[in-house]
């Protein structure tokens, strides 16, 4: 029995609001020799006026201030 069908664009805006976290590896290897090993973690959320970014920094109107 099938669920309930979600437009692509509500899951979208629900993954936005409440923001996902992607965590994966990917190893690399020729004749069982691993020769590259990727370790990725990815945190997705929407960025907004009153939330930026935690890593973002912050944007200087003068280049003389660098």
């Amino acid at each position: 029995m099938p669920g309930p069908q979600i437009a692509l664009i509500d899951l979208l805006d629900r993954l936005l609001n409440g923001g996902a976290v992607l965590t994966g590896d990917l190893v690399l290897s020729i004749a069982d020799v691993d020769l590259v090993h990727i370790n990725l973690r990815a945190v997705i959320r929407s960025i907004t006026s009153d939330e930026p970014a935690p890593l973002c920094a912050p944007v200087r109107s003068h280049p003389e201030e660098l």
